[in-house]
């Protein structure tokens, strides 16, 4: 099975441009044509699981488009999107930021899905995917190293009573190095499949390793590549696994109306 995560910064773009002429003035453009070249990498390649952080659900900088369905239908899979904000936040009736969120997309057959919110932080949401031989989760963890800290409790917790093999993937926002989740690593029986420590972050020259995909026993990493694709701030992964030694053994979903 292949499986790909990706931080598209809304489909806003990188470099320099991005900041001109102001400082982040990047995330009020319109994204229609970086979307596109987002959407035609994934479609060269064709990941059986997606995870996308950073996701307009439709404002007007996606002319009122969800980037997930836009996506989802252009290559025939199932999209589940919810917003990163717990409904209780400020962020969550917020013009702009209540359209912002994850999504995972997906060519296999979905047993259940699960949206659950952190304690802490701002960005709190964890979506849960249960296929029939793994789960997975999606995450994005806060910038402040106390609140990550909290969160990754709040995970453990989570998923801890999971039977099937794991994934635990997504943008850990870990500046202060992957040592931060030695513990969290070692209390959970995961391992990184990112076994070189390749950087994702910044993607025009990158230094850190800020996205994860992390792994029970159960799962085998057979390859891992980050593509030099500079269409975010963040690098794609791109991962091959095999599950309890069956690859891609789900039954393709039925593409999405």
């Amino acid at each position: 099975m292949k499986f790909a995560l990706w931080n598209i910064r809304y489909a806003t773009g990188s470099g320099w441009r991005f900041h001109l002429p102001v400082p982040f003035s990047g995330y009020f453009r319109p994204t229609a044509q970086n979307l596109d070249r987002i959407t035609a990498f994934l479609a060269q390649e064709r990941p059986d699981v997606i995870g996308l952080l950073e996701i307009d659900n439709g404002s007007y900088r996606s002319q009122n488009n969800s980037q997930a369905v836009q996506i989802a239908q252009a290559l025939g899979y199932t999209q589940v999107y919810a917003s990163k904000y717990a409904h209780s936040s400020f962020a969550h009736y917020t013009p702009v930021m209540r359209e912002q969120g994850n999504a995972f997309l997906t060519n296999q057959d979905i047993k259940d899905q699960g949206f659950h919110y952190f304690n802490e932080g701002v960005k709190r949401l964890v979506i849960e995917l249960e296929f029939d031989r793994f789960v997975i989760f999606l995450v994005h963890l806060s910038l402040k190293f106390r609140h990550r800290q909290y969160q990754l409790n709040d995970l453990y917790a989570l998923f801890r009573q999971v039977k099937k093999p794991m994934i635990v993937a997504g943008d850990f926002n870990v500046f202060w190095g992957d040592r931060e989740l030695n513990l969290f690593l070692a209390a959970a029986g995961l391992t990184n499949a990112n076994t070189e420590g390749l950087p994702t972050y910044p993607s025009r020259r990158p230094r850190r390793q800020l996205d994860f995909i992390l792994h029970s026993p159960g799962i085998r990493v057979q390859s891992l590549r980050v593509p030099r694709i500079v269409y975010s701030d963040h690098l794609p992964i791109v991962c091959e696994i095999d599950v309890d030694g069956v690859d891609s053994a789900s039954t393709p979903a039925e593409p999405e109306r």
